[in-house]
C-alpha cells in the first residue's frame, strides 16, 4: 500500500481532466503495481485509488480547464 500524496498540475491531467493509476508521476511501475485505474481528478480536485490508497490532488492554485 502506497497512502502517499501526489501533487498535481492541471497540465498532468489528461484532456478530461483526469489521470491513470499506477502512474510514473507517484515513482510506480506498471508491471509490479495494480490493475490500471482511471481517477477523475478535475471535479473534486482529488481523487484516492481504490487499489493502492495513493491520493492524486491538484496543487493549490492549479484549476483545470477543459475542453
Amino acid at each position: 500500500m502506497s497512502n502517499s500524496k501526489i501533487e498535481l498540475l492541471a497540465k498532468d491531467l489528461n484532456h478530461q481532466g483526469g489521470v491513470y493509476c499506477p502512474n510514473p508521476l507517484a515513482d510506480m511501475k506498471v508491471w509490479n503495481s495494480h490493475p490500471k485505474v482511471y481517477l477523475d481528478v478535475a471535479h473534486t480536485g482529488a481523487a484516492k485509488c481504490p487499489y493502492c490508497g495513493t491520493v492524486y490532488a491538484l496543487k493549490n492554485g492549479e484549476h483545470f480547464a477543459g475542453h
